[in-house]
């Protein structure tokens, strides 16, 4: 069946399509073509290879999947299961289910095929359907759907073989064509014995046998010698013997080692112990041989496309070369020309950085104005506001601290370092803010909170309060602000809350709140406001200590 579908492919491949194959490509696979007229079967698999890579570097897909599928099926039929269903399964993305159906059919089928001979019936019954399916072909499609329910005999799926066949028996007139009839007639027998050892299937395995002989049909003649084989094995062993040894000579004419080895195997356990090494021998002989056979048509296939290959990228290698040179011409000319234009267009790139750095400085400077005179000038403000008896000297002190710090801040100089504790420095700055109207209120900002806090980080902290208590003065109207800190593992928490007016609207970041989101920010913290309470602002301030 595998080679006369091979062929029927091969000719109507041919017939079809041959006007429309490009020169190259037709020219390999007219010589794939005659090679498997004469059973060449190596070298067509060479030149439909040869042919596929014309077709796909020509964007000729339909063909290339035509050729692929032929080389699969060339492939199955030599024993290289494996390899077929590799090369079956690399067709199907070369094939339009509209146009190329009879490629599909084959290819379908001879998976199936494949995965038949490697046992895995329920991938060889998927394939068949498949190939039923798409096929044209009525009667070639009942042969499919013989083949699918062979593949549910195996896997003792008996009800399901049975439906299938008495559905092809149904077909009208099956029994004028008498082939696919003896064929799923003889099939569906063997699986009723096959379900039921009791089942009485003698008369119609004879009764396809008989009609086999009449039409000439040598392949069904061994599947019919190997059922009556199988049936009479533990019913009479002597007509089992004769039944096997027909198959063995029918398998030899039909050129089938498979199908000989198979039969071989049933003559030596139904022969007497005298004559079984005989046969045994030879069983062992043409396995030798088919299993060498084998394996030198696999290898050969394999060298086949590894030289393929090789010579492809021999091809392209060299048109590499060529293009390197090519292109290093062409790359020497661009460069000549190109380097005027790229030495304006670096020009002006950098001069566009060095004002963005000039912006950038300005804005920094501008940001450090805001923070540390700004603000502190507003502290002070709010300590002589808030303190009736506010030492006049002191204030001066600390004006004059806020000068020196706007003096850093033109020289660029970094922050001073500050000799009081950063916990007591922050104490202070809340508390420079409590008055008769507004109350602040202080929770564990103990000095342990602070350990391993860098001085930088320390200050981006400091100014974010800061902030916060400016913010609050100007805007909140707010009686009651309170400050809770904790640590947890090497996180720190500020929880932040007053009872003001709290924020209409939503939260607008500028200026002031802008700088302590940016600060947070750089910290690798987070910031949240909670302005869904009923009263009043919530903001809750985490960052990590490291």
């Amino acid at each position: 069946m595998k080679k006369l579908l091979l062929l029927l492919l091969v000719i109507l491949f041919s017939c079809n399509k041959k006007n429309k194959i490009s020169k190259s490509g037709k020219a390999d696979y007219d010589k794939a073509y005659n090679y498997l007229i004469s059973s060449e079967k190596d070298s067509a698999f060479k030149y439909f290879n040869s042919a596929k890579d014309f077709f796909i570097q020509e964007n000729n897909p339909s063909f290339a999947g035509s050729c692929l599928v032929n080389m699969g099926i060339i492939q199955c039929d030599t024993g290289d299961y494996y390899g077929s269903q590799e090369t079956a399964l690399s067709a199907i993305k070369y094939l339009n289910e509209k146009k190329d159906t009879l490629e599909i059919v084959g290819n379908y089928n001879n998976l199936g095929v494949t995965f038949q001979n490697l046992k895995e019936f329920n991938k060889a019954a998927l394939f068949y359907n498949k190939a039923a399916h798409f096929s044209q072909d009525p009667i070639y499609q009942l042969t499919l759907l013989n083949n699918k329910a062979i593949s549910y005999t195996y896997l003792k799926k008996y009800d399901s073989a049975i439906h299938i066949f008495n559905k092809i028996l149904a077909f009208p007139n099956i029994k004028t064509q008498r082939k696919i009839f003896s064929k799923v007639y003889d099939n569906l027998a063997f699986t009723k014995f096959s379900q039921n050892p009791l089942y009485n299937a003698e008369s119609e395995l004879n009764e396809a046998l008989q009609i086999r002989k009449e039409i000439h049909d040598n392949d069904g003649l061994n599947a019919s010698f190997y059922h009556l084989t199988e049936y009479f094995e533990n019913k009479d062993p002597k007509k089992a013997l004769y039944y096997a040894n027909e198959n063995w000579q029918i398998a030899k004419k039909n050129n089938s080692p498979d199908d000989q080895l198979r039969a071989l195997q049933k003559i030596i356990t139904l022969e007497s112990s005298n004559n079984s090494k005989h046969f045994f021998l030879k069983y062992q002989n043409l396995n030798d041989s088919l299993q060498t056979a084998r394996n030198k048509a696999k290898n050969q296939f394999a060298m086949i496309r590894f030289d393929a290959e090789k010579m492809k990228n021999e091809i392209a290698e060299n048109e590499v070369e060529l293009l390197k040179r090519n292109i290093g011409l062409g790359t020497l000319s661009i460069f000549l020309i190109g380097g005027f234009f790229w030495y304006k267009k670096r020009q002006k790139r950098l001069k566009q950085e060095k004002e963005l750095e000039i912006k950038n400085t300005q804005l920094k400077l501008s940001k450090k104005v805001h923070d540390v005179v700004a603000n502190g000038i507003y502290q002070v403000m709010t300590k002589i506001e808030n303190q009736e008896n506010f030492d006049k000297e002191k204030a001066l002190d600390e004006l004059e601290f806020v000068y020196e710090k706007s003096r850093d801040i033109s020289y660029e100089n970094e922050d001073a370092k500050v000799e009081q504790d950063f916990n007591e420095r922050i104490s202070n700055s809340i508390g420079s803010f409590n008055n008769d109207i507004v109350k602040t209120y202080i929770a564990g900002n103990e000095k342990n909170i602070w350990e391993n806090v860098s001085l930088p980080k320390q200050e981006e902290i400091y100014q974010v309060i800061r902030e916060l208590l400016v913010n609050m003065k100007k805007h909140s109207k707010a009686s009651i602000v309170s400050f809770r800190f904790e640590r947890i593992n090497n996180e720190i928490i500020i929880h932040y809350k007053d009872n003001g007016i709290g924020v209409p609207g939503g939260v607008v970041y500028k200026n002031g709140l802008a700088n302590m989101v940016s600060r947070i920010e750089i910290l690798k913290g987070q910031i949240i406001f909670d302005t869904e309470t009923e009263k009043g602002l919530k903001i809750d301030i985490s960052f990590p200590v490291y």
